[in-house]
Formats: structure tokens, sequence, C-alpha cells
């Protein structure tokens, strides 16, 4: 989503559940902001939206064995051809009513399921109960930055910022511009027409024992070109990663950069494919 100039305001998952029944889901601390936006661009008539906060809440299962986990606790056909990636709908776990979506911030097969509060606590009972056997662990916010560092994927508030536009921010394949007519459309044609400012890259960092966390400068032959928004260890590939903004004039794939961490000049280079699963088989799989 973007604002009247053209720079990102939202990053969303939009749902459609019936002819005239949507689910838009954001980021939590943004959601009073977007809400405010929302609410000042409704139109007379005939929409209504309304925020979920915690009335809505859930779990996510990920990993090779979400499908497996998945089939054991509700008769639901979600086999890859009848549940496929992006799918959304109403399931019932058991006699929990919930609604899942196939989508996963892990970049592995995933699937989130979200439930009225008080159906949450039962719900992560029978699941943890139906995947014992198959290794079934909780992971919570560290793990899915670690996880998502790999997939060279951003976050609102890091890599996506009412300062970047979609071409900076590498999501300007959202934006379509053959529609006649939306917020931000003009600003966007001239932000297209006139290049990006800056990249956002991805990064493997020879760090020692400490990795980027955001903000940290980035150097190309001893001069700031850079910042970097977010970062950690990833520990599928063992490696650490940062995400960053690169000025569009020292952007260069091929060369060599560094990061300071506290203090200490660290080199680092981009990273143009994810580490985990490049090709995106098994999340789609």
């Amino acid at each position: 989503m973007l604002n009247d100039h053209g720079f990102l305001i939202g990053d969303f998952t939009v749902a459609r559940l019936g002819p005239e029944r949507f689910f838009i889901f954001g980021s939590g601390i943004a959601e009073q902001y977007h809400m405010r936006w929302f609410l000042a661009h409704l139109p007379k008539n005939g929409v209504a939206v309304r925020p979920q906060g915690l009335g809505l809440v859930g779990v996510q299962i990920a990993g090779p064995q979400a499908r497996n986990l998945l089939r054991r606790v509700t008769d639901r056909d979600v086999s890859n051809e009848a549940f496929r990636f992006l799918a959304f709908d109403r399931v019932d776990i058991g006699m929990i009513p919930a609604m899942i979506g196939r989508i996963s911030f892990t970049g592995d097969l995933g699937y989130e399921i979200w439930v009225e509060p008080d159906y949450l606590a039962p719900l992560f009972d029978r699941l943890m109960a139906a995947g014992e056997d198959l290794g079934l662990r909780p992971f919570g916010g560290r793990a899915l930055n670690s996880l998502r560092l790999e997939k060279n994927w951003g976050i609102w508030a890091r890599e996506y910022r009412p300062i970047y536009t979609p071409w900076e921010a590498g999501l300007d394949r959202f934006v379509a511009l053959k529609k006649p007519d939306f917020i931000g459309r003009e600003a966007a044609l001239r932000a297209r027409d006139e290049g990006a400012r800056y990249h956002l890259v991805t990064m493997v960092v020879d760090a020692v024992d400490a990795d980027v966390v955001g903000d940290e400068p980035l150097f190309r032959d001893g001069k700031v070109v850079g910042w970097a928004t977010s970062g950690g260890y990833a520990h599928w590939v063992g490696k650490s990663v940062a995400l960053g903004y690169i000025r569009a004039e020292a952007f260069d794939a091929d060369t060599d950069y560094a990061v300071e961490i506290i203090g200490d000049t660290r080199p680092c280079r981009i990273q143009p494919e994810p580490l985990f699963d490049p090709t995106a088989e098994r999340m789609r799989g």
C-alpha cells in the first residue's frame, strides 16, 4: 500500500473468505496506524473495516512435516492439489472452528491457523499431541527472524518504511501500474522513471562474535554508502546475514562491502538469491 507520495505505508496479505468478505493480515505493531488510513479513505457506503486486535489469534506450523501434522487434526483434504499455496478457508481442527491460510514466513512449507482466543490453548495442545512423534517443537520470534533472513525477506518498520519506494524496497512487482487509478499511482510512475535512490540488499557477513542488528553503517572502499536495517545469525545455513540499503551510485552486486559491528569493520558480500530454498519449491510444494 502506498501513500500519496508513492512511498510504502503497508505490506499485507489479503485473503478472500466470501464474495464480499476479506481478511487483511499485516504487522501487528502497525494496526492502529493502518486503521487510521483505512478509515480515512473508506467510501461513503458499501464498505466496512473492523480491526480484529486480540479477537483473532493463532499459531503457525511450518517445516517439512507441516502437512502431515495438519492431516492428523482435520478431515479436510489438505493435499497440495486441494489446498494450494496462498489458499485460505474455514477448516475445523477437531471441534475447534478455525481459519487456515497456507502461507509461511519461514520460507518452508507452512500454515497459519487463526482462532478466537478461547480456542487457542486447546488448539496448541491438540497440535503438540498430534505432532509429538513428528519432532514438533515450539519456535518463537527469534527463530522466525533467523529463518526470514535466509529468504531475503524484509519486515515492516525495518526494511519497509514510508521513506522508501517499492522499487527501492524490491516490492515493485506488487504495484500494478496498469490499473487506472489508485492512491500514489502518479508518484509511483515518477519513482519508476526516475530510478531508485537506494537498493535493498541481503548480505552475508564475515562476523566474529556479534551479528548485525540494524542501523550499522555499510562501507565500500572505506566510504559509507548505506546502512543496515536488520540482521542476525541464520542457523540453517550457519552464516551471519544482514539486510540493508545501499545508495544507487555505490551499488554493485559483484563488489566487496563492509559493515561496522560494535566498532569492528567486517567484510560482507551481497547475496542476490535466498540462502534457503532459492526456488521456493519447499514452500509451494
